[in-house]
């Protein structure tokens, strides 16, 4: 095995932060500042907090010629971080500024993706009061905060006793957004903005929440908690269906703006029985988790790219997109 290239230049890897996401970022972060090292760049962790002026602080000390943005949820990315890092003129992997907070707005990225003409579920924003009172969408529905990551305060509302849960467990605000719920399994699928061809679908990963775990769906626990789901990759789906899915995650991505990476996540109905199936986007995340076993690296090594060429793609996509800026 050849030794790596050094002398790559300075990366922070901000990792951490304030939101319900901080143990998953803190892990990111970790794997991603080991997997630059073995890459040939100098790589540092800095720990975010709700303390701005020592995130500012420790970037200015450490003077990195790029930032690795590891966090996720709330300041991560809702395009808060990315303004401090555009303010001090640094180059960011991931999305800038508008495309991370209309992603992270479900009500702004369903208006932009219907714009688009991309299929996401019956919905709309209601007020917990309302919910309170009445089912604002016929049985079964989903409740999602507007504006938390990682499935984090989602709920899948079947009776009026799970609505009453619902609602005296909500601490996302006075309003939610409330979607018909579809029924079938949930598929990913990742894509790469890495080359002059624009962006790329990687593969259709299909998720699906171990049985025996107490998940009916992709939730936090799920996601992150040990023996909560397992991946198929490549999903074993209608190769039309397939094909779809990757179309339309490389759509999501044009159409809120995205850079670098992106993973968008869909619901896949092929609960009819005749071998294809309905595909309804969910969501588009623009920071996905990045452990060496997360959804998005465990497709880009399907498709031949190690986690540490992963980790470097995305610092060289930084560093163009910021030349391009300045000329």
């Amino acid at each position: 095995m050849s030794a790596p290239q050094q002398n790559k230049g300075r990366i922070t890897v901000l990792m951490g932060g304030a939101s319900a996401e901080r143990e998953v970022s803190l892990s990111s972060g970790k794997g991603v500042v080991a997997a630059l090292k073995e890459a040939g760049y100098d790589a540092q962790g800095l720990d975010v907090t709700r303390d701005l002026a020592a995130v500012v602080a420790g970037l200015t000390e450490q003077k990195p010629v790029a930032v690795f943005n590891a966090l996720h949820g709330r300041f991560g990315e809702d395009g808060a971080i990315q303004g401090v890092l555009e303010w001090l003129d640094l180059p960011y992997t991931h999305s800038g500024l508008r495309a991370s907070a209309n992603a992270m707005d479900k009500e702004a990225s369903r208006q932009i993706f219907m714009t688009a003409g991309l299929p996401v579920a019956e919905g709309r924003v209601v007020a917990i009061s309302e919910l309170a009172e009445k089912d604002p969408l016929p049985l079964p529905y989903v409740v999602k905060p507007l504006d938390e990551g990682s499935s984090v305060g989602v709920s899948i509302v079947r009776n009026t006793n799970q609505r009453a849960q619902v609602v005296e467990e909500w601490r996302y605000g006075p309003v939610a957004l409330v979607e018909q719920y579809i029924p079938g399994r949930e598929i990913t699928v990742g894509v790469l903005d890495d080359g002059p061809d624009g962006p790329r679908a990687l593969t259709v990963t299909d998720i699906t929440p171990n049985a025996g775990s107490g998940h009916d769906f992709y939730d936090y626990a799920a996601k992150y908690g040990a023996g909560g789901s397992r991946h198929t990759l490549p999903a074993e789906i209608h190769p039309d269906d397939f094909a779809r899915a990757c179309e339309l995650a490389v759509a999501a991505h044009k159409a809120l703006g995205c850079s670098g990476a992106s993973r968008s996540d869909f619901r896949y109905d092929d609960t009819s029985g005749d071998g294809h199936g309905k595909i309804v986007l969910l969501e588009v995340n623009t920071q996905p988790g990045m452990t060496p076993t997360s959804l998005l690296p465990e497709q880009a090594a399907y498709c031949g790219t190690s986690y540490s060429e992963l980790c470097d793609l995305l610092v060289q996509d930084a560093l163009r997109r910021a030349d391009a800026t300045r000329r």
